[in-house]
């Protein structure tokens, strides 16, 4: 009897508990849980968080937003502030990674689940040498780290104690890395702001942070052997970066050079000018005040949150490569082909389907959750004068959906219910709108039946 109710349970479970699934309720359980710790008194230097405080602070962490409602460098105690990092960690690298590796280091078996979980965060195409890849993952991000980390501590020890200095450098390094954005300065590195070696490590953390996993290894590769081709992937992913990136800048100095930037050397200008072009694309470190922006710089800000960073990545947003897919499907509709080209490989439809799904439920998500936000604002009684309240919301929204974590000022005055929107944002943010919602499918059947087709007018 209890053998076949045990059977029976293990069914039940491994006829609902999907990949995408699994996945989901990992990041659910340890948001979860970071909450509780933060909750505790000896997570707070002062008074100690609300749950409401300790839950958004935890979800902001695991899903690398950076989003606050209090001070990490103030509120939090030094647990509270270590709490963070590893929330922050295992949510950029992804909880299942870290089970399935030391599962692997005590040599118990890795289900099939845990291996499609692995590889569809980290690769576009499914690889024979599995444990090399998460090998080659885990030792990437702390290379990578411990070089921020080294870079940091050369420029914050003149600043600070060795030992304070060190533990700056290395919360820095592993929050640039996984684009989360917490930083132990109030004023995040506004103070930094001319100074050239941090400027450089934080931008090339959040970079490399950014890319993918997948980008490192083919270019590693290529590095090693000259012969060896790269993916489509990886070069779409590095030419749109780049485009990204110097563009951003650009338009920044131009909008900015006059503004917040007015005042200081060119050289400040032109790494104020970068490193706001790069930490919009999921990381939220800032070296300029932002709600002080012009409209146009806060625009071309929130284009580059909603795009974010590249698939496989530790970063949020749409993904470097459905903005581009997305362009490209408009180019080649205006040329009048039926196909996606781009260096002479043809791209699926499949995979264009997808892409305008995503880019549509990233919409919609940002949309309806800056209704919430607008709706359950308490205490307007002068439409006018709270006009700014909607490009602030907005802002807040789309820095929420693509884990990014600039603010324009409003995330310590949002009340109770609207930090629980944002929290829901953030994650689903994290997980992707369209996974989130696939996870929920009642049923993961595919449905044969297909019907007479009948045209409809668009556009």
């Amino acid at each position: 009897m209890k053998k076949s109710r045990n059977i029976v349970i293990k069914n039940f479970i491994s006829r609902h508990l999907t990949p995408l699934r699994i996945f989901v309720l990992s990041f659910v359980l340890v948001i979860l849980a970071g909450a509780i710790l933060l909750s505790f008194p000896f997570s707070a230097s002062k008074n100690q968080l609300s749950f409401v405080n300790a839950l958004f602070t935890s979800a902001s962490a695991v899903c690398v937003t950076g989003l606050t409602v209090i001070d990490i460098g103030q509120d939090l105690s030094l647990t509270g502030q270590i709490i963070t990092m590893f929330l922050f960690q295992l949510g950029g690298l992804g909880i299942i990674t870290f089970s399935v590796f030391f599962f692997g280091l005590m040599g118990k078996g890795i289900s099939f689940k845990g291996r499609e979980i692995v590889q569809s965060t980290f690769l576009h195409t499914p690889q024979r040498d599995f444990y090399f890849i998460l090998k080659s993952v885990l030792l990437t991000t702390f290379t990578i780290e411990s070089l921020g980390t080294l870079l940091l501590f050369i420029r914050f020890v003149q600043d600070f104690p060795p030992g304070q200095a060190f533990y700056h450098a290395v919360y820095n390094a592993v929050s640039a890395f996984n684009n989360c954005g917490y930083s132990l300065f109030s004023d995040g590195l506004i103070k930094y702001q001319g100074d050239i070696l941090v400027n450089l490590t934080i931008m090339g953390l959040i970079v490399l942070g950014g890319i993918g996993f997948i980008v490192h290894h083919e270019v590693a590769s290529k590095l090693r052997n000259p012969r060896q081709k790269l993916s489509i992937h990886t070069k779409i992913v590095i030419i749109t970066t780049a485009i990204l990136i110097f563009a951003g800048a650009f338009l920044f100095y131009f909008f900015e050079h006059n503004n917040v930037i007015s005042g200081v050397p060119f050289q400040t200008k032109i790494l104020a000018s970068f490193f706001q072009s790069i930490t919009p694309r999921t990381a939220g470190f800032n070296t300029v005040d932002i709600g002080q922006l012009t409209n146009d710089s806060i625009l071309i800000i929130i284009i580059l949150m909603f795009i974010g960073a590249s698939p496989g990545s530790t970063g949020g947003g749409v993904k470097t490569t459905s903005a581009t897919l997305l362009f490209l499907m408009i180019w080649n509709r205006m040329k009048g082909n039926e196909e996606v080209n781009i260096f002479n490989r043809t791209i699926p439809r499949e995979i264009l389907t997808r892409t305008i799904s995503i880019i549509f439920a990233s919409a919609f998500s940002v949309v309806f959750i800056t209704i919430l936000l607008l709706f359950a604002e308490t205490g307007i009684k002068n439409p006018l004068g709270s006009r700014h309240l909607f490009i602030e919301y907005l802002f807040e929204t789309v820095s929420a959906f693509g884990t990014v974590g600039l603010s324009m000022g409003v995330t310590p005055n949002l009340n109770d219910l609207q930090k629980i929107f944002i929290t829901i944002l953030m994650f689903a943010g994290r997980v992707g709108p369209l996974t989130l919602a696939l996870s929920l499918t009642l049923s993961s059947r595919k449905k044969s039946i297909i019907y007479a087709e009948e045209t409809v007018m668009v556009g």
